[in-house]
């Protein structure tokens, strides 16, 4: 069996603490161009600013912050490097619908592959993004540590891709809207004081709101019942918890996971700069495998409105 390297792009938006925990030892980084024109490398650290800072700095509705993906070229660089090893490679992109990486990397590896034809290169389109494609690939390197071939890896994300879920209240949609993430039209909600949107993840890789809810406490409490009703094996599975600039309310969701859901384990991460200006200041969710998402959502729909007594 040959040996194959996960290579998920930055936008898995995974710790380093948590990338030691499951193995991933590399990912392909991005690009963030700041307000005044300037590019840096967007990685999986605070490398040139803090969260805070930056969390800061994004939340005017106009900040000047904008990303770009790895190229087709430092795409192929990547892949030669692990190649040149004899490594197979596994590549895990954010959703298409958001992002052009995942045609970039099928790009290079078409240009790849007649010069390594005794290697493979599969590209797995996550159809997510932060971490939800984050869960993903965790998931992926569990297989991988448990004895999967690339193929059969390969064969149970594509099981797992739309059993993803997503809940927890973003306390502001026009980050979300503006950049393409959100899926209906009442992004206008998230800017009304005192209102949190609730939201699972479409298969499609963006977010449907569900339900709203007027306090911290109503939202925790409805995002822990619609866990309770949507997750399947939840003593089999690490539950991944994202937060933009809300460590103090992640940890509250957190220890009410623990109290109810009870998890093999629950993972904090904050989304670092390149999802973090396209989601902006003020989302704590939870991110799990639950049962299959129905088309539309139209069965989350329903079971968000039981929950909210609709």
């Amino acid at each position: 069996m040959n040996k194959f390297i996960i290579l998920p792009d930055v936008t898995c938006d995974l710790s380093k603490e948590t990338r030691e925990k499951f193995n991933l030892t590399d990912y392909i980084p991005s690009h963030i161009i700041l307000p005044d024109g300037s590019e840096r490398k967007g990685t999986l650290e605070w490398d040139w600013t803090t969260s805070k800072d930056f969390y800061k700095a994004i939340k005017k509705r106009n900040n000047g912050y904008s990303t770009s993906p790895a190229s087709i070229d430092e795409i192929k660089e990547k892949f030669k490097y692990y190649l040149n090893q004899g490594y197979d490679i596994l590549f895990m992109s954010i959703s298409s619908k958001l992002s052009g990486t995942y045609n970039f990397a099928l790009k290079a590896r078409e240009e790849l592959l007649p010069l390594y034809p005794d290697r493979k290169i599969l590209c797995f389109d996550s159809l997510r993004y932060s971490l939800c494609f984050g869960l993903l690939v965790t998931k992926a390197c569990e297989f991988r540590d448990r004895g999967l071939s690339i193929d059969d890896t390969y064969t149970e994300l594509l099981k797992l891709r739309s059993c993803v879920h997503q809940m927890g209240p973003m306390e502001d949609l026009f980050f979300l809207a503006s950049k393409g993430r959100i899926s209906n039209g009442k992004a206008f909600m998230g800017s009304l004081i005192g209102i949190r949107p609730l939201g699972d993840i479409n298969n499609v890789g963006t977010t449907t709101v569900l339900g709203k809810v007027k306090s911290k406490k109503a939202a925790i409490e409805a995002t822990i019942k619609y866990i309770e009703k949507t997750i399947v094996n939840p003593k089999d599975q690490y539950i991944f918890i994202a937060h933009t600039e809300r460590e103090e309310e992640a940890n509250l969701l957190k220890n009410a996971i623990e109290e109810h859901i009870k998890p093999k384990g629950i993972i904090i991460n904050e989304c670092y700069c390149m999802t973090g200006t396209n989601i902006g200041p003020g989302l704590y969710a939870a991110y799990y495998i639950g049962k299959e998402l129905s088309e539309n959502l139209v069965e989350e729909q329903k079971i968000m409105n039981t929950i909210l007594g609709k």
